[in-house]
């Protein structure tokens, strides 16, 4: 599983890196970054996987997430994947919105044309990134776990729900917790998984936790001064799901915090030292 080195810097006793491959998944080139704490040789270190939010890439958490100097202190590698299929002949939304093609694959894979091909961001997040990060880093496969912004905390939590034994942890700053209910949601769902809701439920985390999903305890951070909280987030519902299904949930409201990666970076050390507390137990 052969990947590109884009860049490589020491920061904080380790190594933060950019790699490049050509996924067999959305059949483009994908880019993704990796930091690398200091470790002893031979050492198997534990993973937690960033998934981003609409119109990111890996770089948006990699230079603005602060994430280096906790994982360095925790012994963590940190792996940040982009968001969307990208290149050449890779198609995006007719009308150039932001929140629907490049930058903003949802974490599912499409069904609908054209994004079929391309549009397969649940599998290369599940399975082909993990595989190609294993086979390149030293990693304990036993000890991962998985968090996100935004759109990358819709996905982060569906994953998690749908692997609960492969995650130790699963935490998100201000996920799309009901893609289903809120415009966001069903313009992507819709468009990459077509009319048939029923489908979307196994990408909805309210719904999946509602089919039975169940993970070991949860914790999300929103702001309270969050624009898009009251009409794309809708933290109660899963507070309420949560609830109902006897999930463990830390459901924080941070206040006059919004949805920018100042909010997530202030943070971002809380939630890496909840989940190390989890995959070093």
């Amino acid at each position: 599983m052969t990947i590109q080195t884009v860049s490589t810097n020491k920061s904080h006793g380790g190594i933060q890196g950019v790699y490049k491959h050509a996924s067999r998944e959305t059949k483009t080139d994908m880019t993704f970054s990796v930091y690398v704490p200091p470790h002893p040789a031979g050492a198997k270190l534990p993973v937690v996987y960033y998934l981003s939010g609409l119109t990111c890439t890996h770089a948006n958490v990699t230079e603005k997430g602060e994430y280096r100097d906790t994982c360095a202190d925790l012994g963590l590698i940190f792996v940040a994947p982009d968001t969307s299929p990208r290149g050449e002949g890779v198609p995006g939304d007719p009308a150039g919105a932001y929140d629907f093609g490049l930058g903003a694959g949802f974490y599912v894979d499409a069904t609908q044309e054209p994004f079929a091909q391309n549009y397969r961001m649940w599998s290369y997040v599940t399975q082909e990134l993990p595989q190609l990060v294993a086979a390149n880093f030293p990693v304990d496969p036993v000890r991962q776990s998985i968090m996100g912004h935004s759109m990358g905390g819709h996905g982060a939590l569906t994953v998690a729900l749908r692997h609960p034994n492969r995650y130790r942890a699963a935490s998100a700053f201000a996920p799309i917790v009901a893609p289903s209910q809120v415009p966001w949601g069903t313009k992507a769902l819709g468009g990459y998984l077509g009319d048939d809701r029923s489908a979307w439920r196994k990408h909805d985390t309210v719904a999946l936790i509602e089919d039975g999903a169940r993970f070991s305890d949860l914790l999300v951070d929103v702001g309270d001064a969050d624009p898009f909280l009251a009409e794309q987030l809708r933290p109660e519902l899963l507070q309420q799901a949560c609830a109902n299904a006897q999930i463990p949930l830390l459901l924080r409201r941070q206040e006059g915090y919004d949805h920018s990666y100042y909010f997530i970076s202030t943070f971002m050390s809380d939630h890496l030292r909840w989940h190390a507390a989890r995959l070093t137990a």
